[in-house]
Order: C-alpha cells, then structure tokens, then sequence
C-alpha cells in the first residue's frame, strides 16, 4: 500500500475542520447576526409566534424535520402569520416547492377582510416550469404577485431551497432571490396605483395600504416548505 504523506494528511485535516467550522445550522442565529439586530420567527421545533389568519381553524401547516411545512392534503385550510405586526424590516427564509406547487409571502398583512391578501402584497414562491396553467411574468417566483414581474434570476427548480429576502422600509419595498436583487417599487406610487387599478386589486381597497402588518405564509392548497425564517426591524 502506498504511503499518505504527511503533508496531505495535514491538508485534510485543516479543510475539514475548517468545513465544519462553517457549517451552516438552520433556525438558529450566528453571534455576528444576533448583534446586526437579526431575530428567529420561526425556531424550527413548533409554531411559537405563528397562527391561522383570522384563528381560523386549521390542519394544512406542521412543524416537521426543522421545516415548517404546509401539507398537500388537508382538511381544514388556512393561510398560517406570525401574532406580531410589523412596519419596517428585513425578512429572510428559505423556501422549497412541491412540483407544480403554489405558496406565497404577503407582508403587511390585516384582518379586517375575509382574506389575506386584500391587503398584503406578495412575494411570490411557485414552480416556475410545470405549475398547471399559464402564468404571466408577474405570476412567476420572486415576482410582486400579478404586479411586478422578477428581473433575471436564478432559481433553483421544484424540490430544491432557494433563499429570499423581502426589504421593507417605509414605501420602498425590496425583493431578492438567491442573492440577487430581482424586484424593486414603491408602495403607493403613480406605478403602484395604475398597476393596481389594471389588475384585479381594483376590487380590494385595502390592498397595499396598511403602514403596519403581520407576515403571512400562504396555504394555497400545494406542499411547501419555509425555514430559516429570520426578521430584522428597520
């Protein structure tokens, strides 16, 4: 047998460690983010912090294998939001969709309509190459749901993680995907308010309007998975 030298014994063993060493450990904040402001929504046991919109009741959203998974087969279905409400701040999470899955992430979400999503635009999450039905640009991940349409992105496929963050500070919102920043507007512009008055939101008065909210995940009867579910108020 031909001897291992020491040298490559040495090198193996410093880009080990060092590999473990950057290990990356899921629902749980590193030094460096706990000090930048960073704080858990989701700690990846149970649904502390999260309930049904409107307490409705529901049986589609479980905490499993450190995800929090909305199920493809349910008897009672609601989307699941944090109790907190929030204004300004920074949301990351991971998200991975089932085939031909649908889900979404609606922030300055109120209850005072019969659904979320009068009032809360959407970060959109779906399976981009085979969800059954045309969809238009603006309909496609990462993009302002039916508003604003995701620039070049990468994205992984169905099945995969790909990580998000949602920027929301005052008006100007914010979305990026996989590291790259591939929607940007500005809640209640002259182009916020003639794309809503194009669009089906016409019939929502409250749509996009609220300065404070919760943070919605939304059940839209497919399987999904979020982790890493992260907030930094502005």
């Amino acid at each position: 047998m031909k001897q291992i030298s020491v040298a490559f014994v040495v090198a193996f063993l410093v880009w080990n460690c060092g590999t473990k060493q950057t290990e990356t450990v899921n629902n749980q904040l590193t030094d460096q983010q706990k000090a930048d402001g960073w704080k858990l929504l989701f700690n990846g046991q149970n649904n502390d912090g999260w309930r049904a919109f409107k307490n409705n009741e529901n049986d589609s959203w479980e905490v499993v294998d450190g995800t929090l998974h909305c199920k493809a087969t349910a008897e009672k279905r609601s989307d699941i939001m944090t109790a907190d409400q929030y204004t300004n701040f920074e949301l990351a999470f991971d998200w991975k969709i089932s085939a031909k899955g649908n889900s979404g992430v609606m922030f300055r979400v109120t209850e005072e309509f019969d659904v979320p999503f009068a009032t809360g635009p959407e970060y959109q999450v779906i399976d981009d190459k085979d969800y059954p039905g045309e969809l238009k640009p603006a309909q496609l991940s990462g993009a302002n749901y039916d508003m604003h349409p995701a620039g070049e992105k990468k994205l992984n496929p169905a099945g995969e993680w790909n990580s998000a963050r949602l920027i929301v500070n005052g008006n100007h919102v914010e979305h990026w995907l996989n590291g790259a920043k591939v929607v940007e507007y500005e809640l209640s512009s002259d182009d916020w308010k003639s794309l809503v008055a194009a669009s089906k939101w016409k019939d929502f008065p409250g749509y996009g309007l609220a300065p404070k909210g919760h943070i919605d995940f939304q059940d839209h009867g497919n399987e999904v998975w979020y982790r890493n579910i992260m907030i930094k108020e502005l």
